[in-house]
């Protein structure tokens, strides 16, 4: 009896060890260091950069514009009519990556903030490795301002669509489990990994569809511009931090100049905009801290009405020690820049897919 039940436990777990392997090669839950697919058009086709004729593209950013994680994935440059093969040859990759060069880039792409706010035109899939080092030197306030709500957008609207994506199979899983339907394996793991993810009791989907959800972009594009300083402080530009996030791993992030004797925080670093951008929307839908605000969207969605910033932006009083200025500040910016509009706004059809992209 001993000796079948010793030969019992290596089976369970090797079944259990299979089947975690089945769901992170079948279908994974949306990883947070991977680059989303993208392709730039380039109306005049100036330029192309193919994988297979130069150095993998997972492994390089495009004059710093983006980074693509599929092999053989084709670019086509709109930087100028710079032929960025030629380019990365020469080592003059790093000399695109400015201010202007970005400026230029979203006009051959026709990406204009009036168009998306007044005519719903839909904003393209750029995603931004890092901002431009140099985008403090812009001396037009107006131009640095849009520069910096255009490069941050897309990223705002790609975090919002994985959330979606996880989003809507919860509901699918939901529903399947009130209709008395017993779920596979692979889907019962999933949800396993998204409750240890977003901190809450393993079988409570209700407690899940309230944190899996979409954080609005005018409220997400008021804050980035508040805590990086519209793109130019120290941690946006050598952490790619743009929303201030603290750590207290001494191992982790970029020490405050200005912190105070006795404290041991840090301004967590991340390796990309896009993870900056996701730990941030991670933060706001698991922090204790935060709960008024998953609390008030989730009233938003009982009621049928729209996920609003300008709505929400009052329950952010503990994102800073300023507190109610620091809300005051938010709503401010919000206004000036006319940003609640682009809570409607949804990146362009897939390259691949052709499928819309639209928040649920």
């Amino acid at each position: 009896m001993v000796g079948r039940f010793e030969k019992t436990i290596p089976l369970a777990a090797g079944t259990l060890v299979a089947g975690l392997i089945g769901l992170a090669v079948f279908d994974p839950p949306k990883p947070d260091t991977a680059i989303p697919p993208a392709m730039l058009t380039d109306p005049a086709g100036a330029a192309t950069f193919e994988t297979a004729a130069g150095p993998t593209v997972s492994q390089n950013m495009v004059a710093g514009l983006l980074r693509v994680n599929a092999p053989g994935e084709t670019v086509e440059s709109v930087i100028g009519a710079v032929h960025v093969r030629r380019a990365l040859a020469a080592g003059q990759a790093a000399s695109l990556h400015t201010a202007d060069a970005l400026h230029d880039t979203f006009e051959r792409l026709d990406y204009d903030l009036e168009a998306v706010t007044l005519f719903d035109k839909p904003v393209p899939r750029v995603f931004l490795a890092s901002l431009p080092r140099d985008l403090a030197k812009v001396r037009e306030p107006a131009k640095r301002k849009t520069l910096f709500f255009r490069a941050v957008l897309p990223l705002i609207l790609h975090a919002n669509e994985e959330i979606a994506a996880d989003r809507e199979r919860l509901w699918n899983l939901h529903a399947r489990l009130k209709r008395g339907q017993k779920l596979a394996a692979v889907d019962r793991l999933w949800l396993i990994v998204m409750s240890e993810r977003y901190r809450v009791e393993r079988g409570n989907i209700q407690a899940l569809l309230k944190r899996v959800d979409v954080v609005p972009p005018s409220l997400a594009l008021a804050q980035a511009a508040e805590e990086s300083g519209w793109g130019t402080s120290r941690f946006s530009r050598q952490g790619n931090a743009i929303f201030g996030q603290w750590t207290f791993d001494e191992n982790d992030g970029l020490v405050p100049r200005e912190r105070e004797d006795g404290k041991s925080h840090r301004v967590k670093a991340f390796d990309s905009l896009l993870q900056s951008v996701r730990a941030y929307a991670r933060n706001l839908n698991t922090h204790r801290a935060y709960r008024e605000f998953r609390n008030a969207r989730a009233d938003m969605r009982r009621a049928g009405t729209e996920i609003s910033g300008r709505k929400l932006v009052d329950t952010l009083r503990r994102y800073s020690e300023r507190g109610a200025e620091y809300v005051k500040t938010l709503r401010a910016i919000m206004v000036a820049n006319k940003l609640s509009p682009l809570d409607d706004a949804r990146l362009r059809q897939h390259p691949r897919t052709g499928a819309d992209a639209s928040a649920i």
